[in-house]
């Protein structure tokens, strides 16, 4: 921090003159961004309707209240297809990020210069794009349904479960497997009894709260036509069903909040 002598007296001060011009030049730049791209959502947004939104919104609110009750007689099988689509495709998923996160490692992955770039390129790749657009690709591949669901979510959640899977097997105590690799243990060995106990349970928080994310994920797929309770969503909103709409969003709330509870107590009891 500089000091600036006046009149004999030290006077403290946070930034030198040149660090202050640089900080003050640095708002201005960010404020002429911000005005700018402001300017171009303004542009492209039409403020009739904004302004209007909230007579809107309170019109929907009085249409759709009470909820339809006696409609959740029929979402019993698409919000039991919802848990299947997220608990199968977080299965699928865990099945095929291991192999991956084990090649992505510096540890363990068999060749750092070929493999391990594959493994990451895979990882990248799955986590960069949306179930939703993976939902509508696979829709047009094998068709709607939940098969396609199970697909997109499996191959989303590839890519997170691997690199939080390979992070935990870099970050494994090397005095355990050198331990054990003094001993003559192979190298399965070696893993067997040297890394997977170490990440066993990094490996089950990560099944845990991935499961939890693919449930809530899982309740919008089908609105692209990828079966679950996000199905019988799209299908009221087409013909303005807002008593059957508001069911519909609290039976989601109330499974979101039930896994939530679900995941924090397994996690909870794994760490």
């Amino acid at each position: 921090m500089p000091i600036r002598e006046t009149n004999s007296q030290k006077i403290w001060q946070r930034r030198t003159g040149r660090e202050s011009l640089s900080h003050w030049a640095m708002w201005l730049v960010g404020l002429m961004i911000f005005a700018y791209c402001w300017q171009q959502i303004s542009q492209a947004t039409t403020w009739f309707f904004v302004w209007d939104a909230p007579r809107i919104a309170n019109d929907i609110w009085t249409r759709a209240t009470p909820p339809k009750w006696d409609y959740i007689a029929q979402l019993g099988e698409p919000i039991w297809d919802t848990l299947n689509i997220a608990t199968l495709g977080t299965i699928i998923a865990l099945f095929l990020a291991v192999p991956v996160a084990f090649f992505a490692a510096r540890n363990t992955t068999p060749s750092a210069l070929f493999v391990r770039p594959i493994a990451l390129l895979i990882i990248v790749s799955t986590r960069s794009i949306n179930s939703l657009i993976w939902a509508l690709l696979l829709i047009a591949i094998i068709g709607p349904g939940v098969f396609a669901g199970v697909i997109a979510i499996a191959i989303r959640s590839i890519g997170f479960c691997a690199k939080l899977l390979y992070e935990a097997i870099e970050e494994i105590d090397e005095i355990q497997v050198e331990a054990i690799t003094a001993t003559g243990a192979s190298r399965w060995q070696v893993m067997a009894y040297g890394i997977v106990p170490q990440i066993l349970p990094a490996f089950a928080g990560i099944a845990v709260f991935r499961w939890d994310i693919n449930i809530r994920e899982s309740t919008v797929l089908g609105l692209v036509g990828a079966g679950g309770i996000g199905l019988q969503l799209s299908a009221s909103l087409n013909v303005l069903a807002w008593p059957q709409v508001s069911l519909i969003l609290l039976v989601i709330l109330a499974a979101v909040v039930i896994s939530e509870w679900v995941s924090a107590k397994v996690r909870g009891a794994i760490i």
